[in-house]
Formats: structure tokens, C-alpha cells, sequence
């Protein structure tokens, strides 16, 4: 059975999070999603309420499931026997980025292959910093993040 492990912060989850999990999971037996419990990042919502969302917004995808991690994301997918770690690219800063990681990670683990499934056209640009951005100042985030997450995002930045 081929698992993969698709990492993040998703704070919040995005669609375009929901497109690649939607993605992965048919191309692979089981996707775990990793939700990191602490980041480099400052996270709006706390790790129960990432966790939670993702649960709700993916619970009609039957492959996967959803579990909170510390440390390096190399180590979590060796602890959960995934010999995948998939990745999201959107614009070309995000190849840089992803394939230092991919090559920092195969120094770590040589089992572990990074796969990376290139963004659908419509959200190339999104990310969750860019909604809570947009969010803050008012804008439309209704076509960016799934409907329940909307007033709990609006909310914790208002």
C-alpha cells in the first residue's frame, strides 16, 4: 500500500489545499494530511481548529486522514510508513523553494520520494496568507476558502 504524507500549516485551508488533497488522494492508496503543530509561521487559528476544518472540508474523500505533527516532515512520514510526501507548486518561487526541500529530504531519508502536483489554473496565486490578507481588508474570499470557514476566519481577524 503506497501512503503519502501532504504537509502544511493550512491556516486556514484553502480550496486550492482541497484541490491537491481531492488530487493526491486518487493517486495514491492513502493520503495522510499532515497538520504542522508548530510552525515558523504565525498561525491564526490554533491546531485543533486547523484539524477541524480539514476534517470537515475533506470528510467525503474515504482515503485519508487527517494528524498533527511536530519536527521535521521527513521524520513524520517514516514515522507513518509514507514513502510520498506531496507538495502543491502555484507560482515559480514555490519550484525554489520545494525542490531545496525535496533535496534536503532526500539527504534525510532516501525511502522518501517528494512528488509535486502543480496547482490547478484558478488558484496558482492563492494561499492562505493572501486570504487572510484580502479578508482583513474586506475583499471577497468566497471563491478562496471553503463556506465554513468564512465567518470563523472573519472573526478571529476582525
Amino acid at each position: 500500500m503506497k501512503k503519502a504524507l501532504y504537509p502544511g500549516t493550512f491556516d486556514p485551508i484553502t480550496n486550492g489545499h482541497i484541490d491537491i488533497i481531492e488530487r493526491a488522494s486518487k493517486i495514491v492508496d492513502h493520503l495522510i494530511v499532515g497538520v504542522v503543530e508548530k510552525s515558523t509561521k504565525t498561525t491564526l487559528f490554533n491546531v485543533d481548529e486547523r484539524i477541524n476544518f480539514v476534517l470537515k472540508t475533506t470528510k467525503k474523500i474515504k482515503n485519508i486522514s487527517v494528524i498533527r505533527y511536530s519536527g521535521l516532515t521527513v521524520n513524520t512520514a517514516i514515522k507513518n510508513d509514507a514513502k510520498i510526501i506531496i507538495r502543491g507548486l502555484r507560482i515559480t518561487s514555490d519550484y525554489e523553494y520545494e525542490s531545496e526541500m525535496a533535496l534536503v529530504n532526500m539527504t534525510l531519508s532516501k525511502n522518501i520520494e517528494t512528488l509535486c502536483l502543480f496547482s490547478s489554473l484558478n488558484y496558482q496565486i492563492l494561499s492562505s496568507s493572501r486570504v487572510k490578507e484580502i479578508g482583513a481588508l474586506g475583499g471577497d474570499i468566497s471563491k478562496m476558502i471553503p463556506k465554513i470557514i468564512i465567518k470563523p476566519l472573519l472573526e478571529k481577524i476582525n
